[in-house]
């Protein structure tokens, strides 16, 4: 036994003298109680950081990030066990940019309360994706209105920027059958969606607090599939992450830049605009079927008309082709619209001038009718759990309510061009007593009833209404003498489905004229928690020609109509599109 204890004190020590001259660099040292402050740990997202834990086990934690300044938003937020442990640390979001933070740790380790103050350095953001077109490095924040008990807002802005290369890849096809002509670049599909992401979290002082990593989603430089695209629908999923889809591929990021992404099943291309989550866990996406034979007997890729539910190891479970559905043939709003902005694709050459729809055109990303040109152009998908249905906002169309058996329930739209078996599910306008509103078939209606046009989420709110951005591009299916008389709104409506009934409950926007419109891309949505309805107008001024666009964030108060929170978003480069904005609660993210 004795010579067994001197063997093992002679092996330690060996093996203590190799560790000291072995090569390699030490670990970052501990900075308090826990382990090292590590700033960007998954390389994705630049200004957070995580504190290791040094093989400790803190609990009761909570992070404060102090605000800059005088007027600066301190931003904090619990740190869940879950989250703990996930990350083998304790996240630190919110940091500033280019700047010594200053960072407060609360958590209790075995029982006692401790308290640290920690100074993280941050590098400044870098945008790789800038050309002669470039008025700014970054797209620059204004803030315009930011009422008492909103300064601790967050917003997360899902735009983009465009490369020096352009669009490099598309998708071509055939040309119908007995046509003469094909587009000289017949693009048919979404693939031309291919810009680099500008995604990134501004405070209501108009400081940026999170960025995301351009090179963690995108590269210019290769003709990777799966690194092309545009990132798109960031929604929240409630369990720590955002969903996104991004051209072939879909997946979840969170905060500290940990990314997961799928690729399509085979036979769908496309992804773009929207995403959802279902009570089940499934998630719905809006794609395209590729190599697809229409009803003229051609082989197309087919535009912004298929959803997929996918299960969560990216199986599919169900696929909803639209195209079957909804009339592809309906070509009344499309006659009416601005093609110098259909989507991101902005041409201002083209501005204030409207496409003839003809039956035999190419086939491409072009407004037409016919799956294989842009019929349909959904944009947003959203889940109703009580009768199992997914309601569908088509830019071309109107907004729909679809159920599981591929059954159309109702059409909220104006009744010119719809046919049999389609006219006979249209909403019947009524006011607030029940009392049908007489409207044109071009959608005039009498008193404030309006449908929306060339609309972007159609979602339900928590109050069981549906809230909708009508966009307004083609109101009453004609363009106005002047472009200065159109507007945009935030609508909610009120849908009794078993009487076939819509009831508008509440609009704003209508007041605020041309200087609020906002013709493409754009988000609403109802806040509980302060009873206002957010929104995001994504493309203001867009056709300013050698302006820079403004994405507009609103919060307006339900009840009085006063703005809470006004703050513009200017684009990096002239007459480019953002996307979409969403509120972003650290708390939610980081306390399970």
């Amino acid at each position: 036994m004795k010579k067994c204890i001197i063997a093992s004190v002679v092996s330690l020590a060996l093996l203590s003298s190799a560790n000291v001259m072995s090569a390699g660099f030490k670990a970052a040292p501990a900075v308090g109680e826990l382990g090292a402050m590590l700033v960007n740990p998954y390389g994705n997202s630049p200004l957070t950081a995580l504190l290791d834990l040094h093989s400790k086990k803190p609990t009761d934690v909570k992070v404060t990030v102090h605000g800059k300044g005088k007027n600066g938003v301190d931003i904090e937020y619990p740190v869940g066990p879950e989250t703990v442990m996930h990350h083998d640390g304790i996240p630190i979001f919110g940091l500033y940019p280019d700047y010594k933070n200053n960072v407060t740790v609360e958590y209790k380790l075995d029982g006692k309360k401790i308290k640290e103050d920690y100074k993280v350095i941050t590098s400044p953001i870098v945008n790789k994706y800038i050309d002669n077109r470039n008025v700014a490095r970054l797209q620059d924040v204004e803030v315009k209105t930011v009422a008492k008990g909103f300064e601790d807002r967050l917003y997360m802005v899902n735009s983009h920027t465009l490369t020096q290369q352009g669009s490099q890849m598309h998708w071509s096809g055939p040309k119908p059958k007995g046509a003469v002509l094909q587009a000289s670049s017949p693009s048919t599909g979404a693939l031309p969606f291919d810009a680099p992401p500008m995604i990134y979290i501004v405070d209501t002082q108009g400081e940026y607090r999170w960025w995301l990593n351009q090179d963690a989603v995108y590269d210019a430089t290769q003709l990777d599939i799966k690194k092309r695209g545009y990132m798109m629908g960031l929604k929240d999923t409630g369990d720590g992450d955002i969903s996104f889809v991004q051209g072939q591929r879909w997946g979840n990021f969170d905060l500290m830049g940990k990314i997961q992404a799928n690729d399509l099943p085979r036979g769908y291309v496309d992804l773009s605009h929207a995403t959802e989550i279902m009570d089940n866990g499934h998630r719905l996406v809006r794609a395209a079927k590729a190599n697809y034979v229409n009803k003229a007997g051609d082989t197309v890729h087919t535009l912004r008309d298929h959803i997929l539910e996918l299960d969560e190891k990216g199986h599919l479970v169900d696929v909803w082709n639209i195209g079957l559905i909804m009339d592809p043939f309906r070509d009344s709003l499309m006659k009416a619209l601005d093609i110098g902005a259909v989507c991101v694709n902005v041409d201002m050459e083209h501005v204030g001038e409207t496409l003839d729809i003809d039956i035999d055109a190419p086939y491409g990303d072009i407004p037409g009718v016919g799956q294989g040109r842009n019929w349909a152009h959904i944009n947003s998908i959203d889940y109703d759990p009580k009768d199992d249905s997914i309601i569908l906002s088509f830019r071309h169309q109107g907004v729909a309510k679809i159920t599981r058996d591929k059954k159309l329930k109702w059409i909220l739209a104006p009744s010119e061009g719809w046919r049999d078996g389609w006219k006979e599910k249209l909403l019947k306008p009524v006011d607030s007593d029940g009392n049908p509103i007489e409207c044109t078939s071009k959608g005039v209606c009498e008193g404030d009833f309006d449908f929306s046009y060339t609309q972007h989420t159609a979602w339900l709110s928590s109050k069981g209404t549906l809230t909708v951005f009508d966009n307004g591009d083609g109101r009453g299916l004609e363009q106005p003498a002047l472009k200065t008389m159109k507007y945009s709104r935030f609508v909610e409506y009120k849908i009794d489905e078993e009487k076939g009934t819509v009831e508008q409950v509440w609009e704003y926007g209508k007041e605020r004229g041309y200087d609020w419109y906002s013709p493409i891309t754009s988000v609403v949505d109802y806040q509980a928690d302060r009873n206002t309805m957010f929104g995001f107008g994504g493309s203001v001024h867009l056709f300013n020609k050698g302006e820079r666009n403004i994405g507009k964030i609103n919060e307006i108060d339900y009840d009085t109509k006063e703005v809470k929170v006004e703050i513009n978003v200017l684009s990096d480069k002239p007459n480019t599109p953002h996307y979409r904005a969403l509120i972003i609660d650290a708390e939610s993210m980081f306390g399970r």
